[in-house]
């Protein structure tokens, strides 16, 4: 039962990478691309905005496919989709690059994570998705900071070029170890699923994560350029500063996992409580050692706990619907990163990198106040 979970973790790990390497990377694809750091922070809501429109269509539409040949065929156009971004010669050829893999991470995403739950059962809902939430933590703690250390030795289109050999290779060990999956015939149906859209406390959930991931990649899409411009560091010192990042969110993975099977909304609003501390302290203990680091630790904890948490929360308001459940959160998620990385472009361009905490602490505490107003609802809920 291990096996195929640990499988999907690593082909997460490359889908997710995919996504997320262009953080550390934004600063050399602007230069070369010949646009500005905020022009270059659009792929990043172009990629987001795409999972956001399409992603619980295509989640609901291919939830009747055979689950095997789905993932491997996914990986197959990831990794085409890295060779077209590590030969692009403008924004332009770079944008339909990243907007390829954008249609097929949230159906990887949302079925590997119901293939896991259905593999151990919906009470350890949690501790599934943690395993498969690994190989996001793991596309943090080494995809995106080894990315940006290739970057800054070899180029930003090497680190591209490699990926695509990497999803390659995941979608061979896939065809070879990936035990053939049974369809549920309640799958095919996709009225059944679109059903749960009705449900005010479902609405309520995905703008919850729209708040949370809006918050996040408000600072997190600009974290190198704040590296590179505020602390001076140059492009190794901020490949280990992401790496380090990263590796705090292996406690937070951790954490999230146990936290939300217990109370999914109570782990939400604790773990936003701290990333607000986390964000607003870190432009000024950008100078100190200690400060900068205690400020990303807080943050990479949060951060890494909150994109499990967000996901089995979604999950466990619709159990008889999980995958479409888990593409709703996908689709909330990157309509946050993608408002995140816009508000985070006109923040830089009107207030400065500096201010960019505190334009993210705003999102967190609405999405505090919201988590509190469903739990309230939801007691009101169950008492009538």
């Amino acid at each position: 039962m291990l096996l195929p979970i640990l499988l999907l973790s690593a082909a997460g790990f490359t889908v997710l990478t995919t996504e997320f390497v262009i953080v550390g990377l934004l600063p050399s694809i602007a230069r070369d691309l010949d646009v500005s750091v905020s022009q270059a922070g659009l792929l990043v809501t172009l990629f987001a905005f795409t999972v956001a429109a399409f992603g619980p269509f295509l989640t609901a539409y291919f939830a009747r496919f055979e689950r095997k040949r789905l993932f491997i065929t996914i990986l197959i156009m990831f990794s085409l989709a890295n060779t077209l971004a590590a030969l692009a010669p403008n924004i332009w050829v770079m944008s339909v690059a990243r907007l390829i893999p954008a249609l097929g991470l949230p159906v990887f995403w949302a079925l590997a994570s119901e293939t896991a739950v259905d593999i151990v059962g919906p009470e350890y809902a949690g501790r599934a998705i943690a395993k498969i939430g690994f190989g996001i933590v793991c596309a943090t703690v080494f995809g995106i900071p080894v990315g940006t250390l290739i970057s800054d030795m070899f180029g930003w289109r090497t680190a591209f070029g490699i990926l695509a050999v990497v999803a390659l290779a995941k979608a061979l060990l896939l065809f070879i170890y990936l035990p053939a999956t049974t369809v549920k015939k309640e799958a095919v149906t996709l009225r059944s699923q679109f059903k749960i859209l009705r449900s005010p406390l479902m609405q309520g959930h995905v703008l919850l994560s729209i708040l949370v991931f809006s918050g996040m990649f408000t600072v997190y899409t600009y974290l190198a350029d704040i590296l590179e411009r505020l602390a001076g560091f140059d492009g190794t010192l901020v490949g280990w500063c992401l790496m380090g990042f990263g590796a705090v969110g292996l406690i937070g993975n951790s954490l999230g996992g146990r936290m939300v099977d217990r109370h999914p909304l109570m782990a939400s609003m604790v773990f936003c409580g701290f990333m607000i501390t986390g964000m607003v302290a870190l432009v000024p203990a950008i100078h100190s050692t200690l400060g900068l680091a205690a400020a990303m630790g807080i943050w990479g904890v949060t951060q890494a706990a909150l994109f499990l948490v967000s996901h089995v929360r979604l999950m466990k308001v619709a159990p008889h619907a999980p995958a479409f459940a888990a593409s709703l959160n996908i689709a909330g998620a990157n309509l946050g990163i993608g408002l995140g990385a816009m508000v985070g472009g006109r923040v830089i361009d009107t207030l400065g990198l500096g201010s960019l905490g505190f334009a993210a602490a705003g999102f967190i505490l609405l999405s505090i106040l919201l988590a509190f107003w469903l739990m309230t609802a939801k007691a009101r809920e169950v008492c009538v």
